[in-house]
């Protein structure tokens, strides 16, 4: 299934997406593999999370004390309209335009949850309030709002950990951190799909959705990634370039008819492309145009990414690069444009 549902989402602002249990321990692991105390004596908030529902507010209060948290708050938007939990179908009885909130302390550690004074909103100055006195920022946000969500985020210096969708990278609010070392790719997922569980309202209109064994609904979701700027030590890793040697190896999959373009250099830019982010040559010193993807297994001592080109417009200061011809932006090869590139060049 390719990302219908995520558009779907864009479109109808549906953003009830409930990351699995599993996905958030996977991820979360590795960061206590690379530094066991990562969470030690930290305020934890969990943003677009209800405290009742939740699998994040699930995994870090069943793991509060194992962690050594300080605070794990847990809050969630809610609408000013009626509403329903996750499971009600009536909600005459469930009228309330103020949002949820979890707070857990080592005193408190068996808290209920209670209404927020507002709406819940992430924006608002009572959750801004809650951002503001928390280390950590981590959660699943709302598709249709994950670049304003990011650019909250960096509001202030906090550590954070969310996920969504790896098209995010071709954002002008996201980009550039990636760029400027502020920002990477997780651990756990580099490719693949994942599943979501979604309200009973949300159809399943496409392949790969179904109901699981708890007889809740989900979606599959490809091109999913985490998002983050906590060290996990494995982003440190340099990445195996195709020696002359391995070209031979290699030159069966490049003769497919999709990568006859390979290693040519642009009509636009000075640089060459590359397809596939296994072909990056090890004998070549120029800047190079590489997908999206490069980023699962981008090192930051072996690369330097000087910019990015998605769209048709120039901007120079994303692009990173020179436009030799003027009028379309994107990278193209004998008057045929490339998908969305990447332009780095190996660190010497």
């Amino acid at each position: 299934m390719g990302n219908k549902n995520l558009h779907n989402a864009k479109n109808s602002k549906n953003d009830e997406f409930y990351t699995q249990y599993t996905d958030i321990q996977k991820e979360v692991d590795a960061y206590l593999e690379y530094n066991p105390n990562v969470f030690r004596d930290k305020t934890i908030l969990l943003p677009c999370d209800d405290p009742e529902w939740s699998n994040f507010t699930k995994f870090f209060a069943q793991n509060f004390e194992k962690f050594g948290l300080k605070k794990l708050i847990s809050t969630c938007y809610i609408k000013n309209s009626c509403q329903t939990d996750l499971f009600e179908n009536d909600c005459s009885q469930n009228f309330n335009s103020h949002g949820k909130i979890l707070t857990i302390t080592k005193d408190n550690l068996n808290s209920n949850w209670d209404y927020l004074d507002g709406d819940g909103d992430f924006r608002s100055s009572e959750i801004k309030a809650l951002r503001d006195e928390s280390d950590f920022i981590i959660t699943n946000p709302p598709f249709s709002l994950f670049r304003e969500f990011v650019s909250w985020i960096f509001e202030t210096d906090k550590k954070f950990l969310i996920i969504g969708n790896m098209n995010a990278i071709t954002y002008k609010e996201v980009f550039p951190l990636f760029k400027d070392n502020k920002m990477w790719y997780g651990v756990s997922i580099s490719s693949g799909d994942r599943r979501f569980n979604v309200p009973d309202s949300y159809p399943l209109n496409a392949s790969g959705c179904g109901i699981d064994d708890n007889n809740q609904k989900y979606i599959q979701v490809k091109g999913v990634r985490w998002f983050t700027n906590l060290e996990h030590g494995r982003r440190h890793k340099p990445l195996s370039l195709l020696t002359k040697d391995d070209n031979l190896k290699f030159n069966k999959k490049l003769q497919n008819p999709k990568y006859q373009s390979a290693y040519a250099k642009y009509d636009n830019y000075d640089a060459i492309e590359i397809p596939l982010t296994e072909a990056i040559p090890s004998d070549y010193e120029g800047v190079m145009g590489v997908p999206i993807s490069f980023l699962n297994k981008f090192c930051p001592e072996q690369f330097e990414i000087l910019g990015m080109e998605s769209s048709a417009g120039y901007d120079k200061k994303i692009v990173g690069l020179d436009l030799l011809i003027p009028g379309d932006a994107r990278p193209s090869i004998k008057n045929k444009t490339t998908f969305a590139r990447i332009f780095i060049r190996k660190i010497k």
